[in-house]
């Protein structure tokens, strides 16, 4: 603690080094108002009451305390009596005083506008408790079918949440009485048990609008029971969602399944117009990216299953992966195709080769440019049978080339997305294989590295006579650093695969990042993807080039502090990565 809430305030204290945070307390959460780092000054409220402006003896409100280890200088009010007469003291703290009233307006007019859109009564961050339906329809699991189907008529609903005390059984749609009962001509006396679904994907009442659409899209489900306490509080449905955003959108979305050549690439605006929803309405980007990650990966299923229905039944079994943003399940804005196919024998090559021409062709029609670099399974070099793909393998470990580690590098950040799961398995599996014998590789990996170093910005973003750097490309210079480290730690632990936040995950539990700097990472990372989100689709919404270089001048302050204290624990990761070589 550096000065706390309604503690006197004997001067101002200058920041030598170190990053401190100012904060208030409400219902019992600490909410940060202003991260200051170093050459910043704390304590500008009080000169007021030195300068004789304001009656003193006003509680202090807000609070600050060092975010790290800070050397600090303490000027206490006699000193600046002593000196105020000195053109160079007046200067520097009016020059301080602007700079800091700037940042004020700044932060309130972005509050404002933030705590509007938040007004919102169709607002994605609605909790799930003031969108469910209470009065939930039940029956027990000895009811039968033709009580069920009454029921359903009588109120006018779609599904009876079948419990037992009110605890959840199961539950019964009317696709189950379609499709389990009718058309396996079963006596209307059976009872409920029998045709129930019984595996129930349910949500808490204190999750929000967009917890209960991620987990309909990635079911498959238009009902979900809330469910607290093992007991039924409720229910929310796909038309309860509906009914609170544009219902066009979300039926497109339902039509995803069903498009063909013609309405492919209506899918791409209708998961923009969603996406553009979520960041108005402020969706964690975690959750935004996971969500829409899930609807990308939906459509690459469907033009999947138009390039089998082209080509014809496989002739064995073959697994597919996205790699690049798609691969880390990061994207956001359709990019370039980067993928690549794994099959079993080189018998069947000429199918694959056509399998994926017409992959590329059906993405291309649904908004995926081709890549550049030719990294798609249309070429030779981006598919084959296991022993192609291991040849393949050693020949960028031992030959590691510049050209070789940059392809490793976009491959090691696959990600499984159709086919067989025990070929994949296989797969991964003769991976490992080759890394066991691959110390030079990684050594070759982080020597790359070496020349991409993070960087850091150790004087205040916010400086007395502007900033030292005015932009920052975030792609190049931090998210590539921060991707290839990652994956570079989870190669020499074994960890061959998954998100960002998934290797994390995995090189947490093997002890190779500590639980509170691994939490740190993901925190930092998040903050890095929702700046770097933001900045490109305000570019797409502009019709602007696409660039990932960011101008300082465009953030908020807020952002901008984010960005210090996230690039600071980013570097502490490649430095870690680093060390090891």
């Amino acid at each position: 603690m550096i000065l706390g809430k309604n503690e006197r305030r004997k001067g101002l204290v200058l920041l030598l080094d170190g990053v401190a945070e100012v904060y208030v307390e409400h219902e019992g959460y600490d909410e940060v108002l202003e991260v200051v780092q170093k050459g910043g000054l704390i304590g500008f409220s009080s000169l007021a009451d030195f300068l004789g402006a304001s009656k003193g003896g006003k509680e202090e409100l807000v609070a600050v305390r060092a975010a790290e280890r800070c050397d600090v200088l303490v000027i206490p009010f006699s000193v600046l009596a002593r000196l105020w007469d000195d053109p160079n003291v007046h200067d520097y703290l009016l020059t301080q005083a602007c700079v800091r009233l700037k940042d004020v307006y700044v932060s309130l007019a972005e509050q404002i506008k933030q705590a509007r859109k938040f007004g919102d009564s169709t607002s994605f961050v609605v909790p799930v408790q003031d969108l469910m339906v209470r009065d939930v329809v039940t029956l027990p699991p000895t009811a039968t079918v033709q009580e069920a189907a009454k029921k359903m008529a009588a109120t006018h609903i779609s599904s009876i949440v079948v419990t037992n005390e009110q605890k959840l059984c199961g539950i019964l749609t009317e696709t189950d009485l379609v499709e389990r009962v009718l058309g396996q001509s079963l006596p209307y006396d059976t009872v409920v048990e029998q045709v129930m679904t019984k595996d129930v994907a349910t949500i808490s009442r204190f999750a929000y609008y967009y917890d209960a659409l991620a987990m309909m899209i990635e079911r498959g489900v238009k009902h979900l029971p809330v469910v607290d306490d093992e007991k039924v509080q409720g229910i929310v449905t796909f038309s309860d969602l509906m009914r609170k955003k544009n219902e066009s959108i979300m039926r497109t979305i339902q039509q995803i399944d069903y498009a063909d050549e013609q309405t492919l690439p209506k899918m791409k605006t209708a998961i923009y117009e969603l996406l553009a929803t979520m960041l108005r309405d402020q969706v964690p980007i975690a959750q935004c990216l996971n969500m829409i990650t899930k609807l990308y990966d939906r459509l690459v299923w469907r033009c999947m299953a138009l390039a089998l229905n082209e080509v014809g039944e496989p002739p064995c079994r073959f697994a597919f992966y996205l790699m690049g943003s798609g691969g880390r399940r990061e994207q956001f804005l359709l990019t370039d195709q980067d993928h690549f196919l794994v099959y079993e024998s080189d018998e069947y090559a000429s199918y694959f080769a056509q399998l994926g021409e017409a992959m590329v062709r059906f993405m291309e029609k649904a908004g995926y440019e081709r890549c550049k670099g030719k990294m798609m399974a249309s070429e030779e070099a981006w598919r084959g049978s296991l022993e192609v793909w291991r040849d393949r393998l050693r020949e960028w470990m031992i030959h590691a080339t510049n050209d070789n580690l940059l392809l490793a590098q976009n491959f090691f950040s696959y990600r499984f997305v159709y086919g067989e799961i025990e070929l994949h398995r296989a797969f991964e599996q003769m991976i490992r294989e080759q890394l066991n014998r691959a110390k030079m590789f990684f050594f070759r990996l982080v020597e790359v590295e070496r020349q991409h170093e993070i960087p850091t910005l150790d004087r205040p973003i916010r400086s007395l006579f502007g900033l030292e750097r005015k932009t920052i490309d975030m792609k190049k210079e931090v998210l590539f650093p921060y991707h290839h480290s990652v994956q570079i730690l989870g190669l020499i632990y074994g960890v061959v695969s998954g998100t960002p936040f998934e290797r994390i995950e995995k090189l947490k539990d093997k002890h190779a990042l500590s639980p509170s700097f691994a939490k740190d990472v993901q925190k930092a990372a998040e903050n890095v993807l929702a700046i770097y989100v933001r900045h490109k689709w305000n570019q797409y919404k502009a019709n602007q080039q696409a660039s990932s270089v960011l101008s300082f001048t465009t953030m908020t302050t807020r952002e901008k502090d984010e960005l210090i204290l996230s690039l600071k624990t980013l570097k502490q990761l490649q430095t870690q990565l680093l060390s090891r070589f």
